[in-house]
């Protein structure tokens, strides 16, 4: 009773119900999300994608689904996905299975709720529970071959990545809490961020407009010195009074941007070559159009075969160091054994592969993306004479979806963060096309029928190959935890190259094994005995190097041939017969 002698009908506050203001607060950032998603609609539809467009058209979300597309069904799968973690939340907390032993350290559950909230422990228990379960199955499945099993299980992989309950913003605790603190905005931002990586059709890992090419990154200087329909060459202004009388030349992937070895300064594979007395030679690939869609193996042999001769005329040199990167090493590897056939082999001092492969019957994951289906699928996406490079990248992040992909889906889109300036990261996105009637050869002729291992089945320029008639020297090298090109297949150079052959294992994967700088301190390397008949007997014997191993490859080129001679005239880029045609990095590499 009040002191008047009436009710008091003064009403307490509900502390779970939130006040006006933040009721008003919110309904503006749904409506600013709204706006986004409109405005991003009609941008598609005015460019004619009117796929994208549906995808936030609300009258397109009742279609019958088998009139959907596969986005569209993907959505569907991914509104499944969130109800069944709902629903996992409205269970009683005192019946969360129990998940035996310790379970072992995943990155994506960090966030002190997964264990100190019942009910988020019980959706990650509940999770790792059904993922485990989901995989074991795979793995039991009888009446499989190695390679249906092995799809299988990459696929089942794949899904459990993808329906982790980190993924979606209700059941993972740490979006919750930072869209809480900063009342919608970290949503707003992150859905800003997938509406562009929509619009550019690819998965952003860094700000592209971070980094520009020939600007802060891939700024060793040098110059673009011979260019033909496919490549341009670069030569690299030298930094020494004397250089090595054998130059080097270096083939990079055409699948990737040649920078991955000139990132930066500090990271520079090219600089730090030029640096150690090298006069360095770089090959830029033209990233594929519609006018390159009868492009084939032997126009890339050809074009090595081109660069090769280009730098012997140009220095007057008799022989050349080559270095080839992934997919260049492969190629390479076919050029040498065309050379030795035709008695040429005496154009190249010496052959360093970076983590390369010649067969395939190890190659790892991206073996099961050489079937009849997957072919089919290719032609169609390869219409226009050309691959998009962006197939090629989504391809490469699936073999390692939950790092490549799924962790940057909860960064950039679910938490908004900023993106990182990480020029590697950069790289990886900065795609090239690729020429389609090519790379269906690769894929057939190596990844599938691994060809190039068996004397005189592949010819190139006309001539039939046989990798035993390689005697070049070769130093081979590896990436413990390379999961493109895996270190049991790029032993297998050991097993089919005749001349004295130099194995190195590096520490790391792909990229990081072979871009370790000295300064960095990072890594490691093991060497042994080369004559070793198989990789566990190299292993077993092998000493660790802390570090790069890049002064020991310098070393290995010196033992080769360490003849010097002074800088000057064609040693200079421009100073010789084939004058300046731009500054690098070139026009190629800027082209997309």
């Amino acid at each position: 009773m009040s002191d008047t002698g009436k009710n008091d009908t003064t009403e307490t506050p509900n502390p779970f119900m939130p006040s006006p203001d933040d009721m008003q607060h919110w309904a503006s950032v749904i409506g600013r999300a709204q706006q986004m998603m409109l405005e991003y609609a009609l941008g598609q539809a005015n460019e004619g994608n009117s796929a994208a467009a549906g995808l936030f058209d609300p009258a397109s979300w009742m279609q019958n689904p088998a009139t959907q597309t596969w986005a569209e069904q993907s959505s569907r799968l991914w509104e499944q996905g969130i109800a069944f973690w709902s629903s996992l939340a409205t269970l009683n907390p005192a019946v969360a299975p129990e998940v035996p032993g310790e379970a072992p350290k995943d990155r994506r559950f960090t966030d002190p709720d997964w264990a100190a909230n019942p009910v988020f422990a019980m959706i990650r228990q509940t999770y790792g529970m059904l993922s485990e379960q989901m995989l074991a199955t795979t793995r039991q499945m009888e009446g499989l071959n190695p390679g249906a099993r092995a799809k299988m299980e990459f696929a089942a992989k794949n899904i459990a990545d993808a329906l982790a309950p980190t993924n979606l913003a209700l059941t993972n605790p740490e979006v919750i809490k930072r869209a809480v603190e900063t009342r919608g905005e970290s949503l707003l931002k992150g859905l800003r961020h997938m509406l562009s990586d929509l619009s550019r059709g690819q998965l952003s890992h860094v700000d592209p407009d971070a980094f520009e090419v020939g600007v802060n990154i891939a700024t060793t200087p040098g110059k673009v010195i011979h260019e033909t329909g496919l490549y341009q060459l670069i030569q690299y202004t030298p930094t020494t009074k004397d250089v090595l009388a054998v130059p080097l030349l270096i083939f990079p992937p055409w699948i990737n941007r040649f920078y991955i070895l000139d990132l930066n300064p500090a990271k520079s594979f090219v600089a730090w070559a030029v640096e150690q007395g090298l006069s360095v030679f770089m090959v830029s690939w033209k990233s594929a159009d519609a006018s390159m869609s009868e492009v084939v193996w032997d126009d890339y042999i050809a074009a090595q075969v081109d660069a090769i001769d280009t730098v012997r005329d140009l220095l007057t040199v008799p022989a050349v160091h080559t270095i080839g990167y992934c997919v260049a090493g492969t190629t390479l590897a076919a050029t040498l054994a065309m050379l030795s056939a035709r008695g040429e082999a005496d154009k190249v001092k010496s052959v360093t592969f970076f983590t390369a492969q010649v067969d395939f019957e190890h190659a790892g994951d991206l073996k099961m993306f050489v079937d009849d289906s997957y072919l089919a699928l290719l032609q169609q996406l390869s219409a226009p004479g050309f691959l998009d490079g962006r197939y090629m990248a989504a391809t490469f992040n699936s073999l390692r979806g939950r790092d490549l992909i799924w962790n940057y889906v909860v960064s950039n889109y679910l938490l908004g963060n900023d993106y990182p300036p990480f020029d590697l990261l950069y790289w990886n996105g900065d795609v090239t096309n690729l020429p389609a009637k090519w790379h269906r050869q690769y894929l057939v002729d190596l990844y599938r029928d691994n060809r190039m291992v068996i004397p005189g089945s592949l010819s190139v320029m006309g001539t039939p190959i046989d990798l035993r008639k390689i005697g070049t020297p070769a130093y081979i090298q590896a990436g413990r935890e390379d999961h493109i090109a895996p270190l049991a297949s790029v032993w297998r150079l050991m097993d089919h190259l005749s001349g004295p052959k130099t194995f190195v294992l590096a520490g790391s994967g792909h990229i990081a094994g072979v871009v370790n700088p000295p300064a960095a301190g990072k890594y490691q390397y093991w060497t042994g005995d080369s004559k070793a008949a198989t990789l566990d007997d190299f292993i077993a014997d092998a000493s660790e190097t802390k570090g790069s191993w890049w002064p020991h490859w310098i070393g290995w080129i010196s033992a080769q041939d360490g003849a010097k001679v002074p800088v000057k005239g064609a040693r200079i880029p421009g100073k010789g017969s084939k004058k300046v045609i731009e500054d690098a990095p070139g026009r190629y590499v800027k082209q997309r």
